[in-house]
């Protein structure tokens, strides 16, 4: 069953109604914020009827049920046998990994990325007056990998304290291997290097890819703090709840400690509920979003290849992402102006993700009708 389009404009949704912050005009089709243009599952909707009917929303205590959805969730989806007193708490992701920057590491302490990558890594490493240092990804014609040789090179020479994993990759959209993973994360194990994982995406991966934890992949839990979220999977980050998981005791300690010091230790009861019920039956609405998203860059990849075939569209893996050079077409051009002016498009920048290299690149969201991405894709083939 595919998923329910939502028109969401004049919602006060930020991807359709809040576009003057970032760009020239309102007036664009959005595909740069990452959640989706769909309903939630059902069993989402009525949960939440349910509670707001009862009419009394005071402090919310959270009940087992939540923790045993989600263990269950990893468990059937990922194989992944989480354990109760593992899981903590932030208001998203986002926030997760700037609290395990300022947790693991102190100001003027290297901190690794491979760009390009989501930006607000960047932003939390520098905002918390931490030295960012990037590992890139190598580029072959669209498909990214891992220099693990640079890699080691980079921890080394740059006393790396702490390394922020973006597994499934945004904005690349690899799904990386079980040797991948273990690659990265055995050279962070070996130079004592701490890891911030984060796994946002990891409900979203495409067949024939598997999305394998960073924790099954190296057993390094003295060192690594993983985090996802029913926002992405769901469509649920206006609940704001996320989802911390901490193996190593003395790890849970110190997050417990830190989390004291910000006086923000559970979120708020809506976001609670509608994660349970997603968790508890999301499981074929998820499959539809699923087979939407592969339709819509089916189609993408279809018509540019017809098009503008020496664009080069990065293979989707995982996320709902989709990575496009246009350097072939947009050499010399203000892409902003294309993009903006010309295609009536709001989308993510390549220099977002990295500063040097990625000026004709950007992002586009996938998670919306196929009738959206069929106005985006003619608009790109007609005037880039």
């Amino acid at each position: 069953m595919r998923p329910e389009y939502v028109e969401r404009k004049q919602t006060n949704c930020e991807k359709w109604d809040g576009m003057e912050r970032l760009f020239s005009s309102n007036d664009l089709l959005p595909l740069w914020v990452a959640d989706m243009d769909f309903k939630v599952p059902e069993a989402i909707t009525k949960a939440l009827h349910e509670y707001v009917e009862m009419g009394a929303y005071g402090y919310y205590k959270v009940p087992d049920s939540y923790y045993e959805a989600f263990i269950a969730w990893e468990k059937r989806h990922h194989g992944f046998t989480v354990e109760r007193e593992w899981l903590r708490f932030s208001p998203g992701v986002v926030s997760g990994f700037n609290w395990g920057v300022q947790m693991l590491t102190r100001p003027g302490d290297s901190i690794l990325i491979q760009q390009p990558v989501y930006y607000p890594f960047a932003r939390a490493i520098e905002n918390n007056e931490r030295h960012l240092v990037s590992a890139d990804l190598v580029n072959h014609n669209g498909h990214y990998q891992v220099d693990l040789e640079a890699f080691e090179e980079t921890i080394i020479k740059e006393d790396v304290k702490l390394f922020i994993l973006c597994s499934p990759h945004n904005p690349v959209g690899r799904v990386w291997t079980e040797a991948e993973l273990k690659g990265m994360i055995a050279l962070c194990r070996k130079h004592k290097v701490y890891v911030l994982a984060d796994e946002i995406h990891q409900d979203l991966v495409m067949s024939p890819h598997h999305h394998t934890s960073a924790f099954l992949a190296e057993n390094y839990q003295e060192g690594m703090i993983l985090l996802t979220a029913p926002s992405k999977t769901f469509n649920l980050a206006a609940g704001q709840n996320s989802i911390i998981i901490i193996k190593d005791e003395e790890l849970r300690a110190r997050w417990d400690k830190f989390v004291l010091s910000i006086a923000i230790g559970s979120g708020n009861a809506f976001g609670y509920i509608a994660a349970e019920a997603g968790y508890r039956e999301g499981d074929e609405w998820l499959q539809g979003v699923k087979e939407q998203i592969q339709e819509n860059y089916n189609y993408l990849k279809d018509e540019l290849s017809r098009h503008l075939p020496k664009a080069v569209l990065a293979p989707l893996e995982g996320t709902y992402l989709a990575w496009l050079d246009l350097g072939a077409y947009l050499e010399g051009k203000n892409v902003t102006e294309v993009m903006e002016e010309q295609c009536k498009l709001a989308v993510d920048y390549g220099n977002w993700f990295a500063p040097v290299g990625y000026e004709n690149f950007i992002r586009l969201n996938l998670a919306t009708s196929l009738d959206n991405i069929k106005v985006a894709t003619a608009s790109l083939c007609e005037r880039v």
